[in-house]
């Protein structure tokens, strides 16, 4: 009997994205994996509302999401939504539309949830040897860090992203220095905060990162010309080189931005605000290196599909 064909959605504050596969666990045969920058939650923190152009975006990449799980022929499919869907108050009028599309609803994470599905997927490769393990996933509208060894042991998410952090703090381009240090400076609250209700955080052996500001500074340090997704998928970035991406964005305009090899058009305007977050976090931990993984919370929905048979 051949294994189940299983697939999942994440409908992201940034990006929506699918990943395909045969079969679950370590022998799982990835057979599509695609992001798409929607933009779904732009705006959402100033209107409370998701745009329907927001909308209309992300519904045309579910349409093409369809047509290649129906080429694969999806057993099972696991749909999700997480920051900007659970900020915005026209959530249901999305979701009707998704399901008609998809044919199963959104379901509408909560942040702890996301956090472990992000833990589960990212660390399923990973040697629990080298844990505890600190898990961050820097989203658009939300970051979500964990802490544990072969199973989650504490969660938090808290508001801060690049999509969030670009339309609350950053209105020049290039961005002004007041704009960056109050990106870095409310992350470091944060952080302060977190580390009195997650004091395992601090004593993580091994810190892995998440999701596409992470994975974009590491294609940028790499100066990958073309997505290589076995190029980044457990590169260890360095805090230095993290921070010479960060002040080689931070001064460049928007167009100017573009031309670096590794960073994708879509994602330009919110990335320095992204990788504020991320410098802030290995200033704060003052750690050396983190572990990019391309696994996160994609790869935690389709082993909870596994789960479910």
């Amino acid at each position: 009997m051949s294994a189940p064909v299983l697939a999942a959605i994440d409908c992201g504050t940034n990006s929506t994205r699918l990943l395909v596969t045969r079969g679950s666990g370590a022998d799982k045969e990835a057979l599509a994996r695609i992001n798409t920058i929607t933009r779904l939650g732009r705006g959402v923190d100033a209107s409370g509302v998701l745009d329907p152009e927001a909308i209309e975006r992300t519904l045309t990449a579910l349409r093409e999401y369809r047509d290649v799980m129906d080429e694969h022929g999806a057993d099972q499919v696991r749909i999700t939504a997480t920051s900007a869907a659970r900020d915005a108050s026209n959530s249901d009028d999305f979701f009707a539309a998704a399901e008609e599309i998809v044919g199963v609803r959104p379901e509408l994470l909560t942040g702890d949830e996301e956090a472990t599905l992000s833990f589960l997927g990212a660390t399923a490769e990973l040697d629990s040897a080298d844990g505890p393990f600190l898990v961050v996933d820097i989203g658009g509208g939300s970051t979500e860090f964990i802490v544990g060894t072969d199973e989650v042991e504490a969660t938090r998410s808290i508001d801060i992203g690049c999509v969030r952090f670009t339309e609350q703090y950053v209105e020049h381009d290039p961005p002004q220095p007041e704009e960056l240090h109050a990106c870095i400076s409310v992350t470091d609250a944060w952080l302060d905060d977190i580390a009195r209700e997650m004091p395992g955080m601090t004593s993580a052996t091994t810190v892995v990162g998440l999701a596409g500001t992470i994975t974009t500074v590491a294609a940028v340090e790499l100066g990958l010309a073309e997505w290589d997704r076995d190029a980044i998928h457990h590169f260890r970035l360095g805090h230095d080189a993290a921070e010479d991406v960060f002040r080689t964005l931070a001064t460049e305009s928007l167009e100017d931005r573009k031309h670096n090899p590794g960073l994708e058009d879509a994602r330009a305007d919110v990335i320095v605000a992204g990788t504020c977050i991320l410098v802030s976090l290995f200033r704060w931990l003052a750690i050396d290196e983190i572990l990019v993984s391309e696994s996160d919370i994609l790869d935690g929905l389709i082993a909870s599909l596994a789960d479910r048979d």
